[in-house]
C-alpha cells in the first residue's frame, strides 16, 4: 500500500501524484493507493493520514510494518518522515523539506492553491505544528529513498542529502523544486516502494 502526500498548496491533481496513480493503475494496484487532499494544519494532515491508513489496514489486512509505504514531496517528504518513523515503514522522499518549521515560517499567510483558484491560508500556529512533530534523522536510513535536485529553486539539496545519508536514491545534477523528468526515475520509485531496494544508497556529500 502507498499513501502519496503532496506539497505545500498542491493537491493530488498534481503532476508527481497523476503520474503515479496511473502507473499504480497500469500495475493493476489502484486499490493500495491512497493519496488525500492534505488540510494546511499539519497536525490535522498528520491526523487524517494515520485515519486513511487504519481504515485500510481494517479493510485490507496490510502489515503497517511490512506492507505500508509513505511517499512524499517537498513538505509531504517532511510529513512521510514523520510518519515512517511513527510505522517504521519505507518512505520516498522528493524534494523534501528538512527544516520544515524554519522553511514555511515565511509562508504564514492566505495564498491561493497551486491546483485551483481555491485560497490556502497557512496559520501562525501551524508553523509550531511543524516543530512539534519533527522526529529528528531517520533511525533506520535504509528504509528511506531520496530523490534530491541540485537545481532546487526552493530547498537546498545540501541539508536533504546530509539528513537523509545513507538511504537509497539519487541527487540530481539541475533539476528543480518540482522534478522535471520525474517520469525517468517513476519506475525506481515505485519498486522500491512497493519492496524492491536497490544496490547502492546514495553517496555523502
Amino acid at each position: 500500500m502507498i499513501l502519496y502526500l503532496h506539497g505545500f498548496r498542491s493537491s493530488p491533481q498534481s503532476h508527481k501524484a497523476t503520474l503515479m496513480a496511473h502507473a499504480m493503475q497500469e500495475r493493476g494496484l489502484q486499490d493500495r493507493w491512497i493519496c488525500p487532499q492534505l488540510p494546511a494544519s499539519p497536525y490535522e494532515a498528520i491526523k487524517l493520514c494515520k485515519q486513511l491508513v487504519q481504515q485500510a489496514q481494517a479493510r485490507t489486512g496490510v502489515d503497517l510494518s511490512d506492507g505500508l509505504a509513505v511517499i512524499g514531496s517537498s513538505l509531504g517528504g517532511y510529513y512521510a518522515n514523520c510518519l515512517a518513523e511513527h510505522w517504521k515503514c519505507r518512505a520516498v522522499v522528493l524534494n523534501p523539506a528538512v527544516h520544515a518549521a524554519r522553511d514555511l515560517a515565511t509562508q504564514v499567510g492566505e495564498h491561493s492553491m497551486y491546483h485551483s483558484d481555491a485560497p490556502f491560508v497557512f496559520l501562525p500556529e501551524y508553523v509550531n505544528e511543524l516543530a512539534d512533530m519533527s522526529t529528528g534523522r531517520p533511525a533506520d536510513p535504509s528504509r528511506y529513498y531520496l530523490l534530491a535536485a541540485k537545481g532546487d529553486e526552493v530547498l537546498d539539496w545540501r541539508e536533504m542529502a546530509d539528513w537523509y545519508a545513507g538511504s537509497h536514491g539519487h541527487i540530481l545534477e539541475g533539476g528543480d523544486h518540482g522534478l522535471t523528468g520525474f517520469e525517468h526515475w517513476l519506475p525506481e520509485v515505485l519498486n522500491f516502494a512497493l519492496g524492491s531496494t536497490p544496490t547502492d544508497p546514495i553517496p555523502k556529500i
